[in-house]
């Protein structure tokens, strides 16, 4: 069962949204769901209609059957001052740091330093237990960074623990690559019928192979129902024109004779799409891993198109747990 849901993908392809409603699907039945931002850009609060998300985890939505999703938006400056609490009891000491601006200077300059911390953080709420003894959340699912930087940003803890031979730094970051890398684990890749989005994916899937990060899901985002194929577009522009205009016609529509050649033409172009959707499909279809798709929601992603895609995913059923 993957516990850590990573969802990246290239930007405009949908991701956050995607992730937002991956925790909802999650959170059914009773289920506790941690939804993690870590891009500073407050998307997941934008999805679910509520202010800005603080530094806290905030229960923001209810999902079907009573389940809780709870967000977090992590901020590398407070994550960095936990840090040296948790490991170094620096205390007023680390607020001290932050005041002559070394805190701001360490997430900022210090390679990698970042994302330690951000990754850092969203695998202790995957590893955190109550004092039953149980998991705090079922799920977390984390918004990630797009695709060309989702491989360096989660394997950046291995290179950290290669410098660092010794000591808590070391430890921390060799307990993060082995919740990352875990079967635990699943980095789900967001994508378009387009051919730079679907390029993207399959570099992306190459360089997670690689560093031996484990790969979820492709999820074909924005999927336009198919209505004509080319057959269909070449019988009606051959020769049954004529049998178009009468049927425009007969349906009410004025000077149908007009409209035929324009109608035509939009037709045509939706044939073409769906020819190049269909090879996009062809490229998913070789990397030989689970690709699902999710409609397009036509009237805009408000509140109600996030529970509509939450469903969309929830009948999927065990996909995704």
């Amino acid at each position: 069962m993957s516990r850590l849901q990573v969802v990246s993908g290239k930007g405009g392809t949908g991701k956050t949204t995607v992730a937002a409603a991956l925790a909802l699907a999650l959170a059914t039945e009773g289920k506790r769901t941690l939804l993690v931002e870590v891009e500073g850009r407050q998307g997941i609060a934008q999805l679910f209609e509520t202010e800005a998300l603080p530094y806290e985890e905030r229960k923001i939505a209810v999902a079907s059957g009573g389940g809780e999703v709870y967000a977090l938006a992590i901020d590398a400056e407070r994550a960095l001052l936990d840090y040296l609490q948790m490991f170094y009891k620096l205390g007023g000491a680390g607020r001290a740091l932050k005041k002559i601006g070394a805190i701001d200077f360490a997430t900022t300059i210090a390679p990698g330093v970042r994302d330690v911390l951000l990754t850092g953080k969203a695998c202790e709420a995957v590893r955190r237990r109550d004092r039953q003894g149980r998991f705090a959340y079922d799920y977390v699912v984390m918004d990630a960074p797009p695709t060309g930087r989702i491989t360096r940003f989660l394997n950046v803890n291995d290179e950290v623990a290669g410098l660092a031979k010794i000591g808590p730094i070391h430890n921390q970051a060799q307990a993060v690559m082995r919740v990352l890398k875990s079967p635990g684990t699943a980095v789900h890749l967001v994508t378009l019928l387009e051919e730079m989005p679907v390029q993207e994916t399959v570099d992306g899937i190459a360089e997670l192979r690689a560093v031996e990060l484990p790969v979820g899901k492709v999820i074909v985002n924005q999927v336009r129902p198919h209505l004509l194929d080319e057959a269909a577009v070449r019988a009606a522009s051959g020769d049954r024109r004529k049998e178009v205009a009468k049927a425009l016609g007969t349906a009410g529509v004025g000077a149908p004779t007009k409209l035929v050649g324009p109608l035509l033409d939009q037709a045509a172009e939706h044939a073409q799409r769906v020819e190049l959707e269909r090879e996009q499909r062809a490229v998913l279809a070789k990397l030989g891993l689970p690709t699902y798709e999710l409609p397009l929601i036509g009237e805009g992603m408000d509140l109600a198109g996030l529970y509509r895609l939450a469903g969309e995913l929830r009948q999927l059923g065990k996909a995704f747990a």
